[in-house]
């Protein structure tokens, strides 16, 4: 894991200074809130039923653009709440313990990163709407969950992101996007310790005060 993230911290960095080297830049910041729709997903499929769930996230972003060539990048903190309910009740294994169909809920502190391309050459119309891509890795953090006794929580994930949207009158933008982790979420205390992953995808606004 932390190889992983050592060479998505590399790939970011030699990104932001190639693109830093090439133009002028303008930073703002905004609040953002939206939801997303997660699903625990098991390495091994049918160890057992599960259901998506959804859930919020709201925090701060920042963004800094690289004039003329219509990259940039952004950097939120935000707070996730991921989860799905997972039908323990069918297998005597857990129902033994007492454990029925229950809603597993982790509670995140996410640091998405990502890398834009804004099409911004539009005779204008970019001024009223302007769509883009965004692409890049979320570092989220657990700082809460349930169901400890049937699940073993990984404290920090890496999630890549890939997503596209549109910011409207040069203030506002809408953003849907796919998220998978890299490496594990969380694995069961029992059978073999099963390894789940979350996936998700989410929708999100963010309102920037200046440009």
């Amino acid at each position: 894991m932390r190889n992983k993230i050592s060479r998505i911290l590399v790939v970011v960095a030699v990104m932001i200074a190639t693109i830093a080297a090439q133009a002028q830049t303008t930073t703002r910041w905004g609040i953002t809130a939206g939801a997303n729709y997660n699903q625990i997903h098991f390495k091994q499929s049918n160890i057992m039923d599960v259901d998506r769930a959804f859930g919020p996230m709201a925090g701060l972003t920042g963004e800094l653009n690289f004039q003329g060539i219509g990259f940039g990048l952004d950097a939120s903190v935000l707070y996730s709440m991921r989860g799905g309910k997972l039908h323990y009740g069918d297998h005597k294994i857990w129902s033994s313990l007492g454990l029925g169909n229950e809603t597993c809920t982790m509670h995140y502190i996410d640091v998405p990163i990502n890398l834009k391309f804004r099409w911004h050459r539009m005779n204008g119309f970019e001024n009223t709407l302007m769509p883009f891509v965004a692409a890049g890795p979320t570092f989220s953090f657990l700082v809460g969950n349930n169901l400890k006794q049937a699940n073993k929580y990984h404290p920090v994930s890496v999630i890549m992101h890939f997503g596209v949207g549109i910011e409207l009158f040069r203030h506002l933008q809408i953003q849907g996007g796919y998220n998978f982790s890299i490496g594990e979420t969380m694995r069961t205390r029992l059978l073999d310790e099963n390894i789940a992953k979350n996936r998700y995808w989410n929708i999100s606004a963010t309102y920037f005060f200046k440009e």
